[in-house]
């Protein structure tokens, strides 16, 4: 009966993936890969999810660290891998591409620096690539992120820009998202002053003032620092779990540094990159335009001339984190009196949950369906948007959620004061780890925004979790 209901459940959450494809991110990667191990890793993270993104490109580029020298067959390398373990993640989630697809989209950029590489005469397979993504007739979003620098991107904008008029060029860049991680070449603000409209993620100056650094930083006492350890990353990803997991390189400088710049288009219920002042798993971030004093311009960033931003960009956000933790009595969990604030923390705030995702991934490799764990499945019986006013009680029920292995479900529900717009956190009436949950609206004298994450966990091994975000909207 148990293996029934684990099926049952499989192919009720295949059908869903199946249902959603449309939905899912177009993703385009720009990667000086061979730069440092930590590019080979954040491949070797997106193979595992390879099914619930779309990936268009995988461009092989240049980078202040690396100026001449390109490498897409470390790149190759990786897809090759996959290709071993393809059938056995195929068991546990559908859509997984083949591997001739994915070094078929496999790209060289702009084989030398910058700014200076980049011109009429200086077209690459890889910004040819993101012309055709970006002219296709898909009404998607195109993500291209920057794992080193951004000059093929860069050329290929000065293509679209001499080649059609402003009224297409505008229709055009209104599809391009772009999130790099920091600045690793020249071109990066050379993109900023010269396509002011483009959707642009980025933290400027030293790589140590930065939100993506939050994945590797260890310094908090607030969160598990072992997830990201050396012992964690052998026992969970490159030892025992099949030819994927032995290519993941040994950490150099720091772990999967490129990462962030595409963890958030992971569909777990959490965040919606269009909106990334929200908040999800790639972190945090907010519109206006950073001070140049404020971009620690003594921080190491190779060398990048740190320049004064133009306008306003997507950049740093800071968040207020209390995590909860395990209580031995009473309640399952309780509030930390620990908490740490600033804009790392709107990433690493999530690192066990994406952390034990991989692991679980890693697990799909090697073993069997009913050998291995799944997400469960939040359902709500109350509206994701909300309109109260001022006073009034509100509910938030997820009791219709379930888990596909038949685990154990455990709920946590939280306000996330920084994704909306009041400063002060709004309580939850009693327990917040029950399946249901009554909140007071606070008084307010204008419209106010709310924002209410559920938490659903299993207690499978190892233990995963999903998301539902709840909008409410405050009258007075």
């Amino acid at each position: 009966m148990k293996r029934f209901f684990m099926l049952f459940a499989a192919l009720i959450v295949a059908s869903s993936i199946c249902a959603g494809q449309n939905t899912k991110a177009r993703l385009f990667v720009l990667t000086d890969v061979e730069n440092e191990p930590d590019d080979s890793e954040s491949l070797v993270r997106l193979m595992l999810y390879s099914n619930v993104i779309d990936i268009e490109g995988i461009c092989a580029t240049t980078s202040v660290h690396m100026k001449t020298s390109l490498h897409p067959q470390t790149i190759i390398s990786v897809i090759d891998a996959y290709e071993k373990v393809r059938p056995n993640l195929l068991l546990h989630e559908p859509g997984f591409p083949t591997a001739e697809y994915l070094r078929s989209i496999v790209y060289e950029g702009q084989s030398g620096y910058g700014v200076g590489a980049i011109g009429k005469s200086k077209r690459s397979a890889g910004s040819d690539a993101i012309v055709r993504a970006l002219l296709s007739d898909d009404p998607r979003p195109l993500w291209v992120t920057a794992w080193g620098g951004v000059n093929t991107l860069a050329q290929a904008l000065e293509t679209l820009r001499t080649t059609r008029t402003s009224r297409e060029l505008k229709k055009i860049l209104s599809k391009l998202r772009v999130y790099t991680i920091s600045d690793q070449d020249d071109s990066g603000i050379w993109i900023r002053k010269n396509f002011p409209e483009v959707f642009y993620i980025v933290s400027p100056g030293g790589y140590g003032a930065s939100t993506w650094s939050g994945m590797m930083d260890s310094s908090s006492d607030v969160v598990d620092n072992s997830v990201i350890s050396n012992k964690w990353i052998a026992e969970n990803i490159q030892q025992g779990h099949g030819p994927l997991g032995a290519v993941y390189p040994d950490v150099a400088y720091g772990i999967e540094g490129d990462t962030p710049s595409w963890l958030g288009l992971i569909p777990v219920g959490l965040a919606d990159m269009e909106h990334p002042d929200w908040g999800g798993w790639g972190g945090r971030y907010e519109y206006y335009k950073p001070l140049r004093e404020d971009c620690d311009l003594n921080g190491f960033n190779g060398g990048v001339p740190i320049e004064e931003e133009p306008h306003a960009i997507w950049t740093n956000a800071v968040d207020t984190y209390y995590p909860y933790v395990y209580n031995e009595y009473g309640k399952a969990v309780r509030r930390s009196m620990k908490s740490q604030k600033g804009y790392k923390v709107t990433l690493y705030r999530w690192r066990e949950d994406y952390q034990w995702d991989m692991a679980a991934r890693m697990d799909w490799c090697v073993k069997s369906y009913d050998q291995a764990n799944h997400p469960p499945v939040p359902v709500l019986k109350t509206p994701k948007k909300m309109t109260v006013h001022s006073g009034e009680f509100f509910l938030m029920d997820a009791s219709d959620s379930y888990d596909p292995d038949g685990d154990s479900l455990s709920y946590l529900w939280f306000n996330y004061p920084e994704a909306g717009t009041m400063e002060k956190e709004v309580p939850i009436q009693g327990a917040e780890n029950i399946h249901f949950v009554r909140v007071k609206a606070p008084e307010v004298t204008q419209k106010e925004t709310l924002h209410f994450i559920l938490r659903l966990s299993d207690k499978g091994t190892p233990s995963l979790c999903r998301y539902e975000r709840i909008i409410v909207e405050v009258l007075p």
